[in-house]
């Protein structure tokens, strides 16, 4: 289905080394906003930079990919020392297209991180590979978004590791 995921996580801090290895991921493309801080924090949310540091010890490639501009992912993916995609363009399959020839991994061992129905999880499926759905680290308050995520309820997972 174009709107399920493969598993579902409170918060990205709680995928782990030994799930991904369960689900023979070895990279991961990375959502920023509401996924790794929330919108327009220049920050990490808490916990994200050490988490970061265990996934490179275990030799899981990460990249950003973005529907944000060059202004808000470059000095936030610098800061963490991350490749990235910005202008990713998801659901269409842009953006997942260039992380997958940069990250030189076969699809089937890439999985998609983020907190949102209809970019991350339409797009991740659209382009074969696995999703790893997050909850939002924070609700966003736009009225595009308060009925964004009013029409992501019925899709949104009912397990979560």
């Amino acid at each position: 289905m174009l709107f399920s995921s493969t598993a579902a996580f409170r918060k990205a801090t709680d995928i782990t080394p030994d799930i991904l290895k369960r689900l023979d991921i070895r990279g991961l493309i990375l959502d920023l906003d509401n996924t790794l801080t929330t919108h327009d924090n220049p920050v990490p949310a808490e916990g994200v930079m050490d988490w970061l540091s265990l996934m490179k010890k275990n030799n899981i490639r990460l990249m950003i990919v973005s529907n944000n501009h060059p202004p808000r992912v470059r000095p936030f993916a610098d800061m963490l020392g991350l490749e990235f995609v910005c202008e990713g363009a998801k659901p269409l399959t842009k953006g997942f297209t260039e992380a997958l020839r940069r990250m030189k991994l076969p699809k089937e061992q890439i999985a998609a991180v983020g907190d949102q129905i209809f970019t991350d999880v339409l797009g991740a499926n659209l382009f074969g590979i696995k999703m790893l759905y997050v909850v939002p680290i924070e609700h966003e308050k736009t009225a595009f978004f308060k009925l964004k995520r009013f029409l992501e309820k019925p899709f949104i997972p009912k397990k979560y590791f």
